[in-house]
């Protein structure tokens, strides 16, 4: 994504260090949403969820401060006076990561010295769980409600943005959709 932003939004600092950030954050609740639509190990997806969650609570700050500020001017890239603190970071991802993985561990702990185990993941979780894809989707409205008038305001910018992006993934569907006498399946 770092490349990716230089190459395509060399000229725009805003949405550059955007892309860069949304590049840096792994996409945890699609990871349970899409584990459970496959049918899969919940109990190890669970797993790789928290230890994905601690990773990116312990190092994102430090990436996005590498990939923002440090990195450029390694590189002599110009960036036009944005720069980015590891605190303001560091509270934002406590927030959204550590808040809800400190509520599950202690739901969790809580659930199971109650009412102990066949309760808690027979009763409790098909309850609780249509509320992770209620919340996923109220936290994707929020988001871009919050960010729909600058997308409304700017419709030039967003083009601009969006139209390079989507030529980078239909080249990219194209490839790995060869048909069977390697000429490129038409999309």
């Amino acid at each position: 994504m770092f490349a990716l932003a230089w190459l395509l939004l060399p000229d725009q600092p805003a949405y550059r260090t955007g892309l860069i950030i949304v590049g840096l954050a792994r996409c945890i609740a699609m990871v349970l949403i899409w584990s459970d639509l496959a049918c899969a190990d919940r109990e190890a997806t669970a797993v790789l969820v928290a230890i994905n969650s601690l990773f990116q609570i312990v190092a994102y700050s430090f990436l996005g401060y590498f990939y923002i500020s440090v990195l450029p001017k390694w590189l002599g890239l110009h960036s036009q006076g944005f720069q980015i603190g590891l605190w303001p970071v560091a509270r934002t991802v406590l927030i959204f990561l550590g808040i809800p993985l400190a509520a599950g561990y202690l739901t969790r702990r809580a659930g199971l010295r109650a009412r102990g185990r066949e309760w808690y993941e027979q009763r409790f979780l098909p309850r609780i769980g249509p509320i992770a894809l209620y919340g996923l989707l109220f936290t994707i409205v929020v988001l871009f409600s919050i960010q729909g008038h600058q997308i409304t305001r700017r419709p030039v910018d967003v083009i601009q943005i969006a139209l390079p992006l989507a030529g980078l993934l239909r080249d990219h569907v194209r490839r790995q959709l060869r048909l069977g006498n390697g000429a490129p399946a038409r999309l």
